[in-house]
């Protein structure tokens, strides 16, 4: 056993700063998945890869900036990716037809394994969250782990009425408007924050205002659900089903 322990003087005398010998620089490429190129940010070399899907009219670098920069280089392989119409996956234009959870959910799987990982976590915050659940449920051979936070399953009519108190962006505080509005114009931010609200209060129609009740019990694999107290948009409610209804979620 000693003889495989390096010799001490081999160590560094100094810890190894951020350029070590682990990939710290962050990609940004553009792939073809499902007829659209797909914007994506790839950082780390680690066996463990890790997709996050950022929420409404986010990308990889607006919702996700610290975690390119800090998660564990050496860990994981952290991919951050732009859904259609968002970020700079654009063209196309982002829009909201009754499946565009399970659009992404596809395309964002179809992603991973255009980028050949074989097998990975999902990392998602509200509307990322919610494509999370789907695709894990949909997909439970290729996901490893799932985190959701700000997640819900289901639209109520308070929900409804929550998505139509931020239709109009003018209203929206300086902090949170200005890097949307620097990455759309204020055009597109504007007009896509409305389909947005218009395609997410739809789901409000179903039985039971359901997006995806029925395939939560679907999910096999191990799940973290965090759920902000303050939430302006997501009453705690919906994390506390989320856990309800897959077993063994913490």
């Amino acid at each position: 056993l000693l003889q495989l322990q390096p010799p001490a003087r081999a160590a560094p005398l100094t810890p190894p700063g951020p350029a070590a010998s682990y990939g710290t620089s962050v990609t940004s490429a553009k792939i073809h998945v499902n007829g659209v190129q797909l914007h994506y940010q790839q950082t780390g070399e680690g066996s463990h890869a890790i997709l996050l899907l950022p929420g409404m009219l986010g990308s990889g670098q607006t919702d996700f900036g610290p975690q390119l920069k800090s998660m564990n280089k050496q860990h994981f392989t952290v991919v951050a990716w732009d859904p259609r119409g968002y970020g700079k996956s654009i063209p196309p234009s982002r829009d909201f037809p009754p499946d565009f959870f399970e659009r992404d959910a596809k395309d964002a799987v179809d992603l991973m394994q255009a980028l050949k990982f074989k097998k990975f976590s999902l990392l998602g915050w509200s509307d990322g969250g919610i494509t999370a659940l789907i695709a894990a449920a949909k997909y439970p051979n290729l996901i490893h782990k799932l985190v959701v936070w700000g997640a819900n399953a289901s639209v109520t009519q308070e929900d409804v009425r929550i998505y139509n108190g931020i239709r109009d962006v003018s209203k929206w505080s300086e902090k949170v408007k200005k890097p949307l509005e620097e990455l759309y114009g204020h055009k597109y931010f504007a007009e896509t924050c409305e389909a947005w609200v218009d395609g997410i209060s739809r789901f409000a129609e179903n039985s039971d205002g359901n997006i995806c009740q029925h395939l939560l019990p679907d999910i096999k694999c191990p799940t973290f659900i965090i759920h902000g107290e303050k939430d302006p948009l997501v009453p705690q409610a919906h994390a506390e089903y989320i856990h309800k209804h897959i077993k063994g979620s913490r």
